[in-house]
């Protein structure tokens, strides 16, 4: 009897044991994803995908980011590592870095080699330029490295960032059609992956092409098919349905697949198929998949938040997520598994669009403010001093301030005088400023969080609302403003109760919240504020 107590006794004991953590966590991530559009669209998505998360799952209704500027690089960096630009290092996309006198790319790594099908500057890529570990690192550590850790996307960025630089492997898209890796990861693409890659799995979508996916009357959240906000996509006559992707490929090459919905549905196929074959959630060693869908991001950049195409991009991705959900369901089990799903930054309106209705914004040229700040370089001081104006920052050439025997002070001020008088410009902040923020100031806290100061520049601009560096078609991000920085993140499966939360929350606490949750250490830059209402049961 004793015996038999006592192995019952371990078996509860044993069970106790693997619920402390689940099976395995996925991370989502939709690129340029408003909050507004789970709103705005919902009365068109179904019932099994973003609606089942939100009816499910614990919604937090005010999510933001909390730095300058909302790109995709930082935005998935400051998602995983908890942390925002000032410590990770990933400042951008790609910036001007004042170490290396040079520009750079957030996941450049010449040391490493393509691997796949890709070609070969597409494969030069790792986490080396990413300074703090990320919540999939320390699961790595957590587990003594034998729960794996997956990133998957359709760009580089958006699958290195997330999965940390203890990964398992990382696969991208390649305009080959391919999702490749670098030798950061392994010296030969997993077979299963080199099958996949093989059956060409993009190709049904684009033989079939982009219609509408539901009839043209669901689109009544959206301007008309045709409109002057749009851009074209890949050269079209017309930014209209239906799109011929077979001629759009036949132009260019697979990548075309990136700016329409089935991008997602690609990398979803992906997905399910990395869940299979690498065994993820099949122990009680939590494993950890990171997908991040960047289609949304392109249709949107190209074609605009009130374009048709987006809204059918959203209503394939609830599709895509419903059946993801499903799928999980199946093969890991509704109580093995853990998501959260929440977007790198959102987006802007159109500023056209915003003009057409008596707003007075427009789209600054990031070119004609480079132009406009040599000339007024020339003008005031007899030289050219601008090194580099991207991302906002605006860098000084060092050496010939030196050489005309100019205060560097005083060229600052100049310069910053002169920013303040144009019609785009909200504020200016020095370096000495930056470094100096108190807290006091609202804009400054936001530039000051995502400001490195060996990388960043000498001064950086704040534009007014509404103005966009971009072209007149489309739209684009990267403010501190509510419509590039607020973003759905929502809780779902293992032990998370039902629920939403209005109090405003920033993003940083998510990576933090998911080591509390499932029991291990911080990522080693994070502040270590968490949420609070996930971790109560």
């Amino acid at each position: 009897m004793k015996k038999i107590f006592l192995f019952l006794s371990l078996i509860i004991l044993s069970n106790l044991q693997a619920q402390e953590r689940p099976k395995l966590v996925v991370g989502i991530v939709v690129d340029q994803m408003k909050m507004e559009y789970l709103y705005r669209f919902s009365d068109d998505f179904s019932a099994n995908g973003f609606k089942r998360l939100m009816g499910n799952g614990y919604t937090f209704q005010n999510m933001h980011f909390n730095y300058m500027p909302t790109y995709t690089a930082p935005g998935h960096a400051s998602i995983y590592t908890g942390t925002t630009p000032a410590n990770h290092g990933i400042v951008s996309n790609e910036w001007f870095s004042r170490k290396l006198g040079a520009e750079m790319y957030c996941t450049d790594d010449a040391s490493v080699s393509t691997v796949g099908d890709g070609t070969e500057e597409e494969g030069k890529m790792s986490p080396r330029n990413l300074l703090t570990t990320t919540i999939t690192d320390e699961l790595r550590m957590g587990t003594n490295f034998k729960g794996k850790v997956i990133g998957l996307s359709l760009k580089d960025r958006g699958a290195i960032l997330p999965a940390g630089h203890f990964a398992n492997w990382a696969f991208w898209y390649s305009k080959t059609g391919s999702f490749i890796s670098s030798t950061f990861y392994g010296e030969k693409l997993p077979d299963w992956v080199q099958k996949f890659n093989d059956e060409k799995h993009y190709m049904p979508y684009i033989n079939k092409g982009w219609d509408l996916f539901k009839p043209e009357s669901t689109y009544n959240e959206s301007l008309e098919d045709n409109n002057p906000y749009e851009g074209k996509l890949y050269n079209s006559t017309a930014p209209v349905f239906p799109y011929d992707l077979k001629d759009m490929y036949a132009k260019n090459d697979a990548g075309v697949l990136r700016a329409t919905p089935f991008g997602n549905n690609l990398l979803a196929e992906f997905a399910m198929k990395a869940i299979e074959k690498e065994e993820l959630g099949k122990d009680d060693i939590t494993d950890f998949l990171t997908v991040s869908f960047s289609s949304t991001d392109y249709v949107g950049h190209i074609l605009g938040p009130r374009s048709m195409e987006l809204q059918d991009t959203y209503l394939r991705l609830d599709q895509t997520i419903a059946e993801f959900l499903n799928y999980l369901d199946k093969t890991v089990g509704k109580d093995n598994y853990l998501l959260f799903l929440t977007a790198d930054h959102a987006g802007a309106e159109n500023v056209n669009y915003l003009k057409d209705h008596k707003y007075n914004v427009k789209s600054i040229s990031p070119t004609a403010i480079r132009n406009n700040l040599k000339e007024f370089s020339v003008k005031t001081f007899g030289s050219d001093l601008v090194l580099n104006y991207s991302s906002f920052n605006l860098y000084f050439n060092k050496d010939v301030i030196k050489a005309n025997n100019l205060d560097l002070n005083v060229v600052k001020e100049a310069f910053k005088g002169y920013l303040m008088t144009q019609d785009y410009v909200k504020r200016v902040y020095t370096e000495e400023e930056i470094l100096n923020s108190t807290g006091s100031d609202y804009f400054l806290d936001f530039i000051a969080n995502g400001y490195d100061v060996t990388q960043n520049g000498d001064l950086v601009i704040l534009d007014k609302p509404g103005y966009i560096e971009y072209q007149g078609t489309g739209t684009s991000h990267g403010t501190i403003y509510s419509y590039d920085t607020h973003v759905p993140a929502i809780f779902y499966g293992w032990h998370i109760k039902k629920g939403e939360s209005f109090n405003k929350k920033v993003i940083t606490q998510l990576a933090p919240t998911i080591a509390q949750k499932i029991k291990i250490s911080f990522p080693n830059g994070t502040e270590a504020n968490v949420l609070e209402e996930v971790l109560r049961e």
